[in-house]
C-alpha cells in the first residue's frame, strides 16, 4: 500500500528525503520583520516548510480565562488575552508572509486552532493544515478542516490510541490526505517520555498514510530517531536565540541546530540503503590492505602434503582467501615454496583429485 502525501512542493514517502517544518510558532514576538528574519534563516537551513500557529482569541478562550492576569517574564500583556492578542497576526501579516516564503521557495502554512482560524487560513489558500495536539479529541474542528480537502497534520500529544484511531477516522471520512505525528506534549519534554517507538505502531496501525514525529526535546538526535523509525515528517520549534522572550524559545532550535538536524536527516536517509548486504568499490581497497590471504609458514618442498603448521594467514588479501583454508590442509605441493610464499590452488594437488 502506497504511503504518500503531497505537502506544498513536496512528495513526502518512504523514500524521499524527511519534510522539515520550521514551526516558527510565535517565537516572532508579534514582530513582522522577525518572522522574516526567521523565514529567511529557516530556509538557509533547508527545511521543508515554515509554519506558525493561528488563533480567534476572543472566541478561542472562555472570558475567564482571557482576562486571567499574566504577568511574567514571558508576558506580552497582563491579561492571558492581551498576551495573545500581541502575538497575533492578521490578514495583512499573513499575506505578505505568504509571498515571503515563496520567494524563499518554502511551504508556508499554520497550525488552526478553531473554526475561525481555519476560515481565516483557508481564504488565504493554505497548502495545509497543522491540528495541535489539544485538538486531537476536536472532532467539529477536525472535520471542519478535512473537508476543505488539503493536507491535514495531527498531533498525537496526551492522546490514547483510542483518540487517534477517533480522529484518524474522522478525518479519512472526509479527506485521505492525512499525516499523524507523534508527540508528547511536555514544554520541553524528558527523553524518557519521547515514546518514539509509538511511529512503528502508527506505521503498522495505520499503513495509508505518512507517519511524523513533532518534538518539544532538546536537541537533534531524536529527529534522526524518528526518521530512522520511519518518521517522514519531522516538525520542531525554531528560533533565533533561545534567550528571546517567550515560552517556546527555550526548547526550540537556532539557526545551527536546525541546519545541522537538516544534514543529518538527509545523511540518515542515504545512510539506510535497501536492505542488501553488497559490496561497494570503495571497500576493494581497504579490503585488500586489511584482509588475509594463505602463505607458506615456512619453507616447504615439491612433494609434500601440507599441515596447519604450513600453513599461515597474513595481510595483505591479494591471495587465496583463507576460507580456502580446509581443501589447503591434505593438499600436496607440486612445488617448493618458499616462507611467505602465497598458496595457489594450481600449486597444489588436492585432496580427492
Amino acid at each position: 500500500m502506497s504511503r504518500e502525501l503531497k505537502l506544498g512542493g513536496h512528495v513526502v514517502s518512504d523514500d524521499n528525503p524527511a519534510y522539515v517544518i520550521a514551526e516558527v510558532g510565535h517565537n516572532h514576538q508579534g514582530n513582522l520583520e522577525t518572522a522574516k528574519e526567521m523565514f529567511r534563516q529557516a530556509q538557509s537551513c533547508g527545511v521543508s516548510a515554515v509554519k506558525l500557529q493561528k488563533r480567534d482569541n476572543r472566541t478561542l478562550f472562555t472570558q475567564t480565562a482571557f482576562d486571567k492576569p499574566y504577568e511574567n517574564e514571558n508576558s506580552f500583556g497582563a491579561t492571558y488575552g492581551e498576551h495573545r492578542e500581541a502575538l497575533e497576526f492578521g490578514n495583512e501579516e499573513y499575506v505578505e508572509l505568504k509571498a515571503y516564503a515563496a520567494e524563499l521557495g518554502l511551504d508556508f502554512f499554520a497550525t488552526a486552532f478553531d473554526v475561525l482560524s481555519a476560515d481565516f487560513l483557508e481564504a488565504l489558500d493554505m497548502p495545509a493544515y497543522k491540528i495541535a495536539s489539544g485538538d486531537l479529541r476536536n472532532l467539529p474542528l477536525l472535520a471542519h478542516v478535512a473537508a476543505f480537502g488539503k493536507p491535514i497534520i495531527v498531533s498525537t500529544g496526551g492522546g490514547t490510541m483510542e483518540d487517534v484511531e477517533r480522529a484518524y477516522e474522522t478525518v479519512m471520512a472526509i479527506n485521505t490526505q492525512l499525516c499523524i505525528m507523534q508527540c508528547t506534549c511536555g514544554y520541553p519534554v524528558e527523553f524518557d517520555e519521547l515514546n518514539l517507538r509509538v511511529i512503528d505502531t502508527y506505521r503498522q496501525r495505520f499503513p495509508d498514510i505518512v507517519i511524523g514525529y513533532s518534538g518539544h526535546d532538546n536537541g537533534i538526535a531524536m529527529p534522526v530517531v524518528s526518521y530512522v523509525l520511519g518518521a517522514r515528517v519531522i516538525e520542531k520549534h525554531f528560533t533565533l536565540n533561545r534567550a528571546m522572550k517567550g515560552t517556546d524559545n527555550v526548547f526550540s532550535l537556532e539557526p545551527v541546530g536546525m541546519r545541522k538536524m537538516t544534514r543529518d536527516l538527509e545523511r540518515a536517509r542515504r545512510s539506510m540503503g535497501d536492505g542488501t548486504k553488497v559490496v561497494f568499490p570503495s571497500e576493494a581497497g581497504p579490503v585488500l590492505k586489511m584482509g588475509k590471504k594463505l602463505v607458506a609458514a615456512r619453507d616447504v618442498p615439491a612433494g609434500q602434503t601440507l599441515t596447519v603448521d604450513d600453513i599461515a594467514v597474513k595481510s595483505p588479501g591479494d591471495g587465496l582467501a583463507p576460507v580456502e583454508i580446509q581443501r589447503v590442509i591434505g593438499a600436496v605441493t607440486k612445488v617448493a615454496l618458499s616462507v611467505d610464499d602465497p598458496l595457489s590452488l594450481d600449486q597444489l594437488e588436492l585432496a580427492g583429485q
